[in-house]
């Protein structure tokens, strides 16, 4: 099934997103993982993509598993940075052949140890990569959106720009990074508004469960911390139980309000932690 016809037959869409185990862990490692959520009938998983392709072999393998063998429909991430287009070809084809219909298409980053490819056998930009799939083949394509900017953008109206460029592109729906502030997606929905940029965008929530994960990923994605949240992270930063039950209940706090305000789609990043994200989805009223 097309992801599209979830946002135009649902009034709401809630899904999940998972990370492939690293290299040196076995891919069962993910398994229970998979049905622990997959038990939760979200209308859709997706399945992210290491840097530079990293983990692509197993992005596939996951995400083939989810539609497959679990029955829950999928999303596979796919980067372009660092990969040529007969090896984006070649992924693409891959999705095909294991039933899996929709792709979230991204730059990506490549760490600095690996050259990043240019060139006319390239493409540089997620708008590209977008174009060029829906040239040749019929995904359902989604694209990411970033409330506060993408963080190696120069303005907050250029990243605009190019978002609506990835919808000019092709793009069916927008996913959004992390962010602690619903302040700044509903910012960010006036302005696609003001752009003539029609098309669902489901919200990114990650709960903060780990102080110190949640700081490291939040100087890498320019994600701000409200004070609120900050004084969270001072008083229960070192009581591991109590920083976890506390992120749980700000999170619920972020998806009841983006529900009440009519947000198309709720994508919780589960950090591959299956009970949190049961607990989440529970306490905030997306599932029974």
């Amino acid at each position: 099934m097309s992801i599209k016809s979830l946002f135009q037959t649902k009034k709401l869409v809630v899904s999940c997103e998972i990370f492939p185990p690293k290299p040196d862990y076995p891919i069962e490692s993910i398994f229970a993982t998979l049905e622990s959520l997959s038990a939760l009938q979200p209308d859709f998983i997706s399945v992210t993509y290491g840097a530079g392709g990293s983990s692509c072999a197993r992005t596939v393998q996951i995400a083939s598993k989810v539609k497959n063998d679990y029955k829950v429909e999928t999303l596979a991430h796919l980067t372009c940075v660092g990969a040529d287009k007969q090896a984006t070809d070649a992924v693409l084809d891959q999705l095909q052949t294991n039933n899996i219909g929709n792709v979230l298409a991204l730059r990506g980053d490549l760490p600095p140890e690996i050259p990043c490819g240019s060139g006319a056998d390239y493409h540089e930009y997620a708008k590209d990569l977008i174009a060029h799939i829906k040239a040749k083949y019929d995904f359902c394509i989604a694209a990411a959106a970033y409330p506060e900017g993408h963080p190696r953008c120069t303005s907050l109206e250029l990243d605009r720009q190019h978002l609506k460029q990835k919808v000019d592109a092709g793009a069916d729906f927008l996913i959004t990074q992390l962010f602690f502030d619903n302040r700044s997606f509903y910012a960010m929905m006036e302005e696609l508004q003001r752009l003539g940029v029609v098309c669902p965008v489901a919200a990114g929530v990650m709960p903060v469960l780990n102080a110190a994960q949640i700081r490291r990923i939040t100087e890498l994605c320019g994600a701000t911390i409200p004070d609120r949240l900050a004084g969270i992270l001072a008083k229960y930063g070192g009581k591991p139980a109590d920083m976890e039950q506390a992120g749980i209940e700000y999170a619920c706090e972020q998806i009841r309000d983006l529900a009440a305000q009519g947000v198309a789609g709720i994508h919780l990043y589960t950090m591959n932690k299956p009970l949190q994200a049961k607990r989440i989805l529970q306490q905030s009223g997306l599932i029974s």
